[in-house]
């Protein structure tokens, strides 16, 4: 934050090239002081936490550096060395001669080729800061639905490796797919929708306030959600009978609408 307010009072005062290059250090290291401190807040208080911290913070420092019309890139120069260990094994191993007096002598090829080589990388602060920030964003997605319907997710994989086995026995007569074993998993979703799911929206509005942000996090999350539901609902479609449709219970289209949009 110091550092920022900084940048802010040398902005204008300092020629582009000079202050881009600050700028793109400060950012740089505000982004992975950031996911430093994402990773301690994961540790003590548990990984969403960890991934709405992430994201509050890293929206702070882009809207911080919004105002700042500057070339956030650098290029990054290191000394390679590695290709020195191909001369000194040839040395050690006989092929280039240390007494040679022609152009396959050691040392000669050691000074002529083994100085140091320059590898160069393009360095963007701002996009590093957009990559940890859209990092952040995912993770904290897929937590949410993992915690939603990945009994669904993983009841789906299943039944996609039994279909590519072609297996002859009828999907509900396989054990892990019988009707009985699909309505303690709908009731299990029917769980998580009512308790867990909510309880992880209300921690996302506590760590960022703007209806913007949790739009953008929350359509992804209710997308997923029903997207699960959906392909569940066209499994016993196809593959179960009216009697036991009714006893696995999925929750309805609508009856889902009504959950999602109530987030």
């Amino acid at each position: 934050a110091h550092a920022l307010r900084a940048l802010g009072l040398l902005y204008g005062a300092l020629d582009a090239k000079t202050f881009g290059g600050l700028a793109q250090d400060t950012v740089a290291a505000a982004t992975a002081s950031v996911q430093a401190a994402s990773r301690a807040v994961a540790k003590r208080s548990g990984p969403m936490d960890g991934q709405l911290f992430q994201v509050k913070q890293l929206l702070v420092l882009r809207e911080q550096i919004g105002p700042f019309q500057a070339d956030f890139s650098a290029v990054d120069r290191v000394l390679d060395f590695t290709h020195l260990r191909d001369h000194l094994r040839r040395i050690a191993g006989g092929p280039a001669s240390l007494f040679s007096l022609g152009a396959d002598n050691a040392v000669l090829q050691l000074v002529s080729r083994g100085g140091p080589r320059v590898l160069e990388s393009q360095v963007d602060s701002k996009k590093e800061l957009e990559g940890a920030l859209k990092a952040g964003c995912e993770a904290f997605i897929m937590g949410a639905t993992k915690l939603t319907v990945d009994d669904m997710l993983s009841f789906i994989t299943k039944v996609t490796a039994v279909k590519v086995a072609s297996s002859s026995k009828p999907l509900r007569q396989q054990a892990f797919a019988a009707p009985s074993r699909l309505a303690e998993m709908v009731a299990r979703v029917r769980n998580a929708m009512a308790g867990p799911l909510p309880a992880a929206v209300a921690k996302m509005r506590l760590y960022m306030a703007s209806p913007a942000t949790h739009a953008v996090l929350l359509k992804p999350i209710k997308a997923n959600v029903a997207e699960a539901h959906h392909q569940i609902a066209s499994l016993l479609e196809a593959e179960y009978t009216a009697e036991e449709r009714a006893q696995i219970g999925l929750t309805t289209s609508e009856e889902l609408a009504a959950i999602l949009d109530a987030l």
